[in-house]
């Protein structure tokens, strides 16, 4: 059973006849052939690892062939044979990884999923049919780049030997670092870093050779995105920054600098919020301490502590105490720190 059609979009632009369309050559096909078939030697199936990794905007897609597994799975349960091999990506040009754009071999690629030829698959094929599991997943994978994915599938984790790298393609260490520069900049500044950004991995997405082909006015769509290239996009700002970002960030936003504009504002959003946080907090925890008398242990160590913590705090932003305060805030929430005090209250 080798049937399928592909209707690939994000998670909120599915319909019932879009899901439909794809899992009746999937499904319903397979299902016929459980049922009106008998004495067979071997049942095989054709699923995807989107089934098993998770693929970006192939919702119903990765459905469909989970229903082939979970199908190969239940036939063995009964007595019967039963194989569902969830294929990674094919190097050829027929077919449904023959109507692949470029750009989507790419994001593959950068995802450490590359093609297979079509004499290994053949052979991975040959192979399979003498193995005793319902469910295997012949695919090529490329290790090194999985060092560089933001959010590796957990069922890949193991196979990277180094620590991931935490390092955006940006050149910044990390959102924590990012938006700790940005917190010193003025708005000019921090909507032109933003910006670079947003032109940066957007030149990544769509693999221009740098972002100066890309242009802060160009429309989305002008450049070649599609849902696929949305997400990808979407989830490489997220991790630059921070910030929730919808699936619908380049349709709601359609120009890089509009887009830009808009990281701004949450931004800013963001940090009037946990400034409010954390004054209240504060406005909570001064009458307790006040009422603190000069014999009341810890009182000093107390008083020492918000010191520190004041010390670095003023010190982020500048150059000689931005290290020292990275490495002792990097993890630390508002919440955290008042609840770092509150304990110090109980014990006292």
């Amino acid at each position: 059973h080798a049937a399928g059609v592909l209707d690939d979009g994000v998670l909120g632009s599915l319909t019932v006849e879009r899901v439909e369309a794809v899992l009746r050559p999937k499904v319903d096909a397979a299902v016929n052939l459980h049922e009106l078939t008998d004495d067979l030697t071997a049942f095989v199936m054709f699923s995807s690892a989107a089934a098993t990794l998770g693929s970006a905007g192939q919702g119903s897609y990765a459905a469909a062939n989970a229903f082939l597994d979970a199908l190969a799975h239940r036939r063995r349960a009964q007595g019967l044979p039963g194989l569902s091999l969830a294929w990674g990506l094919w190097e050829q040009s027929a077919g449904m990884a023959g109507s692949l754009e470029e750009a989507d071999v790419r994001r593959m690629a950068r995802g450490g999923v590359t093609a297979l030829s079509h004499a290994e698959a053949l052979e991975l094929f040959d192979r399979a049919l003498l193995e005793t599991e319902p469910m295997l997943v012949p695919l090529r994978l490329n290790p090194s780049a999985l060092r560089d994915v933001e959010n590796i599938p957990a069922i890949l984790r193991k196979l990277v030997r180094s620590p991931l790298r935490r390092v955006t393609d940006s050149g910044f260490d990390s959102s924590h670092t990012f938006r700790q520069r940005l917190s010193v900049m003025s708005d000019e500044e921090r909507y032109s870093a933003l910006l670079q950004l947003v032109l940066h991995h957007v030149a990544a997405v769509l693999g221009y050779g740098d972002s100066d082909a890309v242009g802060p006015a160009r429309a989305f769509d002008e450049l070649g995105f599609d849902s696929l290239t949305a997400v990808e996009l979407r989830n490489r700002l997220s991790a630059a920054t921070g910030l929730r970002l919808p699936s619908t960030l380049i349709f709601d936003y359609p120009t890089p600098a509009e887009l830009a504009e808009n990281l701004r504002t949450k931004l800013s959003d963001e940090e009037q919020s946990v400034a409010t946080t954390i004054h209240g907090e504060l406005d909570r925890l001064e009458p307790r301490l006040l009422v603190m008398g000069a014999d009341d242990a810890g009182r000093l160590d107390i008083s020492a502590r918000l010191r520190a913590l004041a010390r670095k705090l003023e010190s982020v932003g500048s150059a000689d105490g931005r290290a020292e305060a990275d490495r002792d805030l990097e993890s630390a929430t508002a919440d955290e720190i008042f609840d770092l005090l509150d304990n110090e209250f109980r014990k006292h």
